[in-house]
């Protein structure tokens, strides 16, 4: 069936795929790499609480104006910060999947990112 003439062409295709797959495996690997060096802002609050997150969705800083410490309202003060990390790391969250798209062409890879 696979015999004969054009039989061996099946191997070389196998071979171009897997090519092109290592290579978007590269790419994909050096993308991840600098999307964890890159910082996410994030804000609440009009800017009174700023958080920056980094791509591994660690968080890097917190800014918190001061006459927000001043209120002296805790509760509110955590929900700024929670709220501006969320937003930090949304923004990191859609940037990745957004250069990861790029590379993959929009199929998704469960489990990559």
């Amino acid at each position: 069936m696979f015999g004969g003439k054009g039989g061996g062409g099946m191997g070389g295709g196998m071979a171009q795929l897997m090519k092109q797959a290592n290579q978007m495996q590269a790419k994909m690997k050096k993308t991840q790499e600098e999307l964890a060096k890159r910082e996410y802002e994030g804000t609440a609050g009009g800017g009174a609480v700023t958080a920056n997150v980094n791509g591994e969705y660690f968080v890097v800083s917190i800014k918190i104006q001061d006459d927000v410490m001043k209120s002296g309202d805790a509760e509110m003060l955590q929900d700024l910060i929670k709220a501006a990390i969320n937003d930090a790391t949304q923004k990191a969250k859609k940037t990745s999947q957004e250069e990861m798209g790029k590379i993959t062409g929009g199929l998704g890879f469960p489990g990559l990112f």
